[in-house]
């Protein structure tokens, strides 16, 4: 009789093979593998692990996330491709020096008042609507499902009716990844604490009714599906829409005079 890891790993190969089938009519299921591999990008990305720190092992990381060995591994092995991670053999897997901790070296000033606020939204407005745009000329489809599962993340927070900041951080930081353009992947991660402060006050202000929830994920689904249809134009327009938006919902509509 197969163990419970080999007959794990083969519905995830299926799984995978079969959302290959459908993606150009509708945006691909999540594999587990993906999601593994989302949820560990996101921990890394977020410092919970640091540069030249040995990941968890792969027994851990299984109970964990409650998936098999095989799609751990297979997601370390994603990692490891994407330059991640790097493995010592015998030793185990390690976190690799961060583009982020590069990208520090930019130096932006911190977040101290509303107004940097506005002006963090006005300067993403000046980058992430081509994000967008040479995002959908450009997508692979390892890019594209990185893309995807942040959405999934943010779907499953928008049915839970909560706002979960590091699922959106995580959509427009693989939106930059796909342009294949190292220079906007560098300024969002050297952003990401100041864009972190603005998208804590725009989920605040997505609480009241649920409808506004609903409709923010719609705004990102539809940036997500321009992207796919390789619709450079609309893809741009939609995500400058989309900033636009968040920052009035923060502001409700009365940006500050920045002159003064």
């Amino acid at each position: 009789m197969p163990d419970r890891d080999s007959v794990e790993h083969s519905a995830e190969t299926a799984t995978a093979h079969a959302g290959s089938e459908g993606e150009g009519d509708r945006a691909p299921r999540t594999p587990l593998v993906q999601r593994a591999y989302q949820m560990l990008l996101t921990k890394i990305s977020r410092g919970e692990y640091q540069p030249d720190e040995k990941l968890p092992g792969e027994h851990e990381l299984a109970s964990t996330f409650l998936v098999s060995r095989p799609i751990i591994r297979e997601a370390l092995k994603r990692l490891r491709e994407d330059g991640l991670i790097y493995s010592r053999q015998g030793a185990g897997s390690f976190v690799k020096k961060r583009v982020e901790e590069e990208a520090r070296s930019i130096g932006y000033s911190p977040v101290e008042t509303i107004a940097d606020i506005q002006r963090c939204y006005e300067f993403r407005l000046t980058i992430e609507p081509d994000h967008a745009y040479y995002a959908a000329l450009r997508w692979n489809d390892s890019a594209l499902a990185v893309i995807a599962s942040a959405l999934d993340l943010m779907r499953d927070a928008t049915n839970a009716r909560r706002h979960r900041e590091d699922a959106d951080y995580a959509f427009h930081c693989a939106i930059a990844q796909a342009t294949n353009n190292h220079y906007y992947i560098s300024s969002m991660l050297a952003l990401k604490d100041h864009i972190a402060v603005g998208m804590k006050f725009h989920g605040a202000s997505l609480m009241g009714p649920r409808p506004a929830l609903i409709g923010v994920f719609d705004e990102h689904q539809s940036i997500y599906e321009s992207i796919r249809v390789r619709d450079a134009v609309t893809a741009r327009e939609t995500m400058r829409k989309h900033l636009e938006g968040s920052r009035d919902r923060i502001f409700e509509g009365r940006t500050l005079d920045l002159s003064l």
